[in-house]
């Protein structure tokens, strides 16, 4: 049963791969054997470096996805394709945040957080499937969800609005695409040791509240990721489409 999870041959594809969680589960799929595309708008020699340090092979990919577009994503995979011979799973894990009150939101702000969080997702997934259904090998896609795709937030408008918008195209992708062999599912971490949540945890009176309210009594640490990214790229997930699995310390139990 244990091979099931392992990922020998399989080539992946990480975005915002250059640190936190990114950098995490593309580690943890090169650890499971997957030989690994890391993209980030930063250099992400760190990681590239753990994934050799693995025995797997490493791809850089430099993109800025605030310029998501379906022509960028079809480069992407063709890039990743090209280097590394193949593509069998994709983690659309890039993202960010910008925090102000919805009555002083700017449009730019708005603009990014949507172009990252989920344009980039459904061109890149539309990529990835059009290469896995050619190639008729079947594939994996795993979005990054959030506790806040269940929830509003505070102050976090656009943020929001993108990981509601994640889940339910992970849904309506796995409707269309779990007949043709790919897996669309998404990882739902809460609150967890990243940059984004860098002004949460500077705060003592919020950073208080947020861990009053996590049952497991901590922050998410990104190697925290790594169990549940490699079951949702294994076989050992083939019967799991359009699952939005929290990785959440209990927050959404509470």
């Amino acid at each position: 049963m244990l091979d099931a999870f392992r990922l020998d041959g399989r080539v992946a594809l990480v975005t915002g791969a250059a640190r936190g969680l990114g950098r995490a589960i593309a580690a943890g799929l090169a650890e499971a054997g997957a030989d690994v595309a890391v993209l980030d708008r930063l250099e992400a020699e760190e990681t590239a470096r753990e994934i050799s340090a693995s025995g797997r092979r490493a791809q850089k990919l430099r993109f800025d996805l605030r310029e998501a577009t379906a022509a960028q994503a079809e480069k992407i995979v063709a890039e990743c394709v090209r280097e590394l011979g193949r593509l069998d799973i994709l983690v659309n894990n890039a993202g960010v945040i910008r925090r102000a009150p919805a009555l002083e939101f700017s449009e730019q702000d708005w603009e990014d957080v949507l172009s990252v969080n989920l344009t980039s997702v459904f061109y890149l997934s539309q990529a990835a499937a059009r290469h896995f259904v050619a190639a008729g090998r079947g594939g994996k896609i795993i979005n990054l969800a959030s506790v806040l795709s269940y929830q509003g937030g505070i102050t976090v408008p656009s943020y929001a609005a993108s990981k509601s918008g994640v889940a339910n195209l992970t849904r309506a992708l796995a409707n269309e695409w779990a007949g043709r062999g790919i897996n669309v599912n998404a990882l739902a971490p809460s609150y967890y040791t990243t940059e984004l949540t860098a002004d949460l945890r500077d705060d003592p009176e919020r950073s208080e509240a947020l861990l009053a309210r996590i049952p497991a009594g901590r922050w998410g640490e990104p190697e925290d990721l790594k169990g549940a990214a490699v079951f949702l790229a294994s076989d050992a997930a083939a019967y799991v489409h359009g699952t939005i699995l929290p990785v959440d310390g209990g927050w959404l139990g509470r």
